[in-house]
């Protein structure tokens, strides 16, 4: 099984940047954060996602299970081009929680990789003060085709209206979808839905 430290210097495409750029503006555009926010990126691998967003907001801090990944992440900030950006080592549902709490958590692509995804929402409101946002862009219910990979464990995406009902089970309110992208693999179109909600 390739690993995300395996696949590290190497994830940087212009197809990664280009997405990660447009579903950074969708985000700001959809949870609209203070220019002081506080942000953490959930599986923030190299940085992409998080890094787009921060020029917006406070500070991101760029939390990843890969040090691989997070590796990569940390040369991007060592340049000085990105001020308020940190790393974290974290794996959501195992690792104790961080001691800071967030204005807004976001993810590309990684909630799918979190096999208990009520854990997994129950952590986001957690890492959340209260009224904070969550803005997660994810797979939509798919064939088990995106991952070709039998040895890694996944989701096969989401149904929306389960996920939403797990999200304010796990104290979150104004749960909303909307599409986010649409991502090509393999000659087919997995489209990608961007979910938003504030913490009760």
């Amino acid at each position: 099984m390739t690993t995300f430290d395996d696949r590290a210097a190497e994830w940087d495409t212009p197809e990664r940047a280009e997405r990660a750029r447009a579903i950074a503006a969708l985000i700001l555009e959809t949870a609209r954060p203070d220019p002081d926010a506080r942000v953490l990126e959930l599986g923030a691998g190299t940085g992409l996602l998080g890094l787009a967003i921060l020029p917006y907001v406070g500070s991101v801090v760029l939390a990843d299970a890969s040090g691989g990944m997070l590796d990569v992440a940390e040369a991007k900030i060592g340049t000085g081009a990105h001020p308020g950006a940190s790393t974290l080592r974290h794996v959501l549902t195992e690792d104790p929680l961080p001691e800071a709490r967030f204005d807004l958590v976001v993810s590309l692509m990684a909630l799918h990789h979190v096999l208990d995804t009520s854990a997994a929402l129950a952590g986001l409101a957690a890492l959340l003060d209260q009224g904070g946002r969550i803005a997660i862009v994810d797979l939509d219910a798919e064939d088990g085709s995106f991952h070709s990979d039998p040895g890694e464990p996944v989701l096969h995406g989401f149904d929306r209206e389960a996920l939403g009902a797990a999200a304010e089970a796990a104290g979150f309110r104004d749960v909303a979808f909307r599409p986010a992208w649409e991502l090509p693999k393999d000659d087919r179109v997995y489209p990608l839905f961007l979910l938003t909600a504030t913490r009760t």
